[in-house]
């Protein structure tokens, strides 16, 4: 009788056990989940010969939008290398997962676009492309601007139009830890501390026998 008493408390305990490593598994998963850029527009290395007048960035998940005006989420675009100015207003437009601001470009070159992203799990995100412009006839040329523009602040903060670190790498992403991981740990303990508690009543509640 005692060896399966004995048998019962096991395969209950390993039963617990694999519900805490299921939780603890979905509340790690979401800590990690870092968006990232699977487009551009204009393309990353392309050769832009008319005024593409929209510039986006496509992540693979929807981005956060912290405080209803896009704070957080930034885009610059800067050029020719030889002589950079800055183009567009420095407000950007969220739509699901992607990024957007409307500039026109200057005198040819090449062009750097500068951007960064709040992840769905609460993570900046930033980074940053080249593409070369070589308008073809006909195209207006925008003057450009000595400093980076700043969206106005009815819809931004100078935050919000200022990347995280505007010199990283082109093609890469970069992050910083977060508080929102907070959260998930909190909620993985608090799993763990209700898996126990249910494991000792369950044992109590049990009849000798």
């Amino acid at each position: 009788m005692r060896s399966n008493h004995v048998r019962d408390w096991s395969l209950r305990a390993l039963g617990v056990a694999a519900v805490v490593a299921a939780t603890l598994g979905f509340s790690a998963a979401p800590a990690s989940a870092h968006n990232y850029p699977v487009g551009y527009a204009p393309a990353e290395n392309s050769v832009v010969t008319e005024q593409p007048g929209r510039f986006t960035i496509t992540t693979n998940d929807t981005l956060l939008n912290l405080d209803g005006t896009g704070s957080g989420n930034a885009m610059r675009i800067s050029g020719p290398t030889s002589a950079p100015l800055y183009y567009g207003d420095g407000c950007v437009t969220l739509f699901g997962p992607k990024l957007e601001t409307t500039a026109q470009l200057g005198q040819p070159g090449e062009y750097t676009v500068t951007w960064q992203v709040v992840s769905t799990d609460g993570h900046p995100v930033s980074g940053s492309y080249t593409f070369t412009w070589q308008p073809a006839a006909g195209q207006v040329l925008a003057p450009g601007l000595a400093a980076a523009p700043t969206c106005g602040a009815a819809t931004s903060t100078d935050a919000a139009a200022t990347p995280a670190d505007a010199s990283a790498t082109p093609g890469t992403a970069q992050s910083v830890v977060a508080p929102t991981d907070l959260l998930w740990i909190a909620g993985a303990a608090l799993a763990v501390i209700l898996a126990v508690a249910a494991t000792l009543l369950l044992t109590r509640r049990r009849p000798t026998p």
